[in-house]
């Protein structure tokens, strides 16, 4: 029966081991100092070697060499090998995972081991297990009979419970490094008696992401594909899915304003296999790997990519501006919540491409506003020899806090700070005779500067860059005393610009020389409430009736 090439070249010894040295050196010390421990957690992603390390492991302790253990060679060590090992029992806790497993397991362990040193139980995929079962486990797994251990396997981690973590010696496995799947594959080939290019190679290693099993298992598809030599092109035409290597080239287009070679390559990436959400939730991925890198010290910490391809993304990130990466984030995402229930996806995210080809500016340009999302229409520029008018006051409110009406022949039509009277001879003095009103407009904007907006909001995207959607959603309104008003054009702008408040204050403060306090409010006409009119606005009301005129002397009486 043809074995898989993962299987097929699964290493024997630790001296086979791709990557992974830390875990390496930590175990063979142990094996060689008699030090190896009851109960072992090896934590990873996908195919980084966590159930090849266990039977490693397990082949060490139950070695017959006289030497460095694992040999690979002894009867031990070729009976673990092919499974029939009597003292190494393999469970899989996705398929038992419940309390009766666990029982059983507990049953078994009282029993000492037939033909080996120790007995070893590998459960692999362990985070499977129900609560009873981690519960029924905990004694065994701290106190388990002499010559018994664990080696427990998992690739989620933050999903056993502390108890569990705390009784066994963690070992984190690291995704292993493309120059190291590179070298190992490249000794397959030669071993295999098949070509293969520097670039197929770097090509394979980008895409398995620092796991050697989908590495190998695209090397055995590329392998089984083309008998005489594998090429870059091999490599291209038989991948199904869109790897990094895809992804940075079609947000590059995008973000050149490449609508029509996105389109294509969305065409030759769909035609490949790859199913449209899918396509969807990788690039929203993607972009969320690029919006981290620009602040992260360590992304590795973080990121479920390998370092390769870290500093790939890093060198995009670079190049694109951070509202770019925000806009489209919250783009793909809205396409991929509307193809959740549409019998056409693909339409969908060939539509969200053509807009975020062409409605996105270049890198560092201003974002033309939607016209559904207009900010109203700014007052008409005065004559310079035409005075300013005084702000019309507001109007008096009664004790509930509602607007008191005013009767329509008492409105001043006067300015609001009104001129002291003069006589009658004095009218027609010239404007220059009479006293300046005092203008408490004139006075603030002489003590608080012009803002720029825009230049506000690049100092406060230093400090949280989800700020960064807000030029292009929003607009200064005005300026008072002891406050600055801005008028945005969505509710989800609105709910950033509340969470960055602290951020937008303190670039306001240092533009404007004190402090000043955000007062956030919907734009008139945009999904926001208008405002009141003001009472010289309003239409007026009726005559009133003798009725209401009596009922009115009544209660002035």
């Amino acid at each position: 029966m043809y074995l898989a090439l993962y299987r097929r070249f699964r290493p024997e010894t630790f001296d086979r081991v791709f990557g992974q040295e830390h875990i390496v050196k930590i175990l063979t010390n142990q094996l060689r100092g008699g030090t190896v421990g009851h109960a072992y957690l090896f934590c990873g992603t996908r195919g980084t070697g966590k159930t090849t390390m266990a039977r490693l492991l397990a082949k060490g302790v139950n070695c017959l060499s006289e030497g460095e253990r694992p040999c690979g060679a002894c009867a031990h060590c070729t009976a673990i090998r092919d499974g029939i090992f009597v003292d190494v029992i393999e469970i899989d806790a996705a398929s038992n995972n419940g309390v009766e497993n666990i029982r059983e397991l507990r049953e078994s362990v009282k029993y000492p081991p037939s033909v080996g040193r120790r007995k070893v139980y590998i459960v692999d995929e362990v985070h499977m297990l129900s609560a009873g079962a981690f519960n029924a486990l905990l004694k065994t797994l701290e106190e388990p009979p002499e010559n018994v251990m664990f080696v427990l396997a998992t690739t989620e981690r933050q999903k056993l419970p502390a108890t569990i973590l705390s009784r066994c010696l963690r070992l984190d496995f690291k995704r292993v490094p493309a120059e190291t799947i590179k070298q190992g594959m490249r000794g397959i080939c030669a071993e295999l008696g098949v070509g293969v290019t520097e670039e197929a190679l770097a090509l394979l290693a980008a895409n398995a992401d620092g796991s050697v099993r989908d590495a190998l298992s695209l090397l055995d598809q590329c392998v089984s594909g083309e008998a005489n030599e594998v090429t870059r092109d091999t490599v291209l035409e038989l991948l199904g899915s869109p790897g990094e290597e895809a992804l940075i080239a079609l947000t590059d287009m995008v973000s050149g304003g490449d609508a029509a070679g996105a389109l294509l390559r969305l065409d030759r990436l769909l035609s490949e296999g790859m199913d449209e959400r899918q396509m969807m939730k990788d690039w929203i991925e993607h972009f969320r790997n690029l919006m981290l890198l620009r602040h992260l010290k360590r992304p590795e910490d973080v990121l479920n990519l390998s370092v390769e391809n870290i500093e790939k993304l890093k060198e995009q990130s670079e190049r694109l501006s951070p509202s770019f990466v925000n806009d489209s984030i919250f783009a793909l995402a809205g396409t991929l919540n509307d193809a959740r229930w549409s019998t056409q996806p693909r339409v969908l995210l060939e539509v969200g491409i053509i807009r975020m080809a062409t409605e996105r500016p270049a890198d560092g340009q201003a974002a033309p506003k939607p016209a559904m999302q207009a900010a109203p229409a700014a007052p008409a520029e005065r004559p310079a020899d035409k005075p300013a008018e005084a702000p019309a006051p507001a109007p008096p409110l009664s004790a509930s806090g509602f607007v008191a009406p005013q009767p329509e022949q008492v409105l001043p039509a006067e300015p609001a700070t009104p001129a002291p009277r003069v006589p009658a001879t004095e009218s027609a003095a010239p404007p220059a005779a009479s006293p300046a009103p005092a203008d408490p407009a004139a006075a603030h904007a002489q003590a608080v500067p012009a803002l720029d907006w825009r230049a506000v909001v690049a100092e406060a995207v230093k400090k949280s860059p989800m700020l960064a959607r807000l030029p292009d959603r929003s607009e200064l309104a005005e300026t008072g005393e002891h406050s600055f008003a801005i008028e945005v054009f969505d509710e989800i702008t609105k709910n950033v610009a509340e969470d960055g408040r602290e951020f937008l204050e303190d670039a306001v403060a240092r533009a404007a020389g004190r402090s000043l306090r955000m007062v956030c409010r919907m734009a008139e006409g945009v999904r926001g409430t208008p405002k009141p009119m003001p009472v010289q606005d309003r239409p007026p009301e009726p005559p009133a009736t003798p009725a209401q005129a009596a009922v009115q002397i009544s209660f002035d009486s």
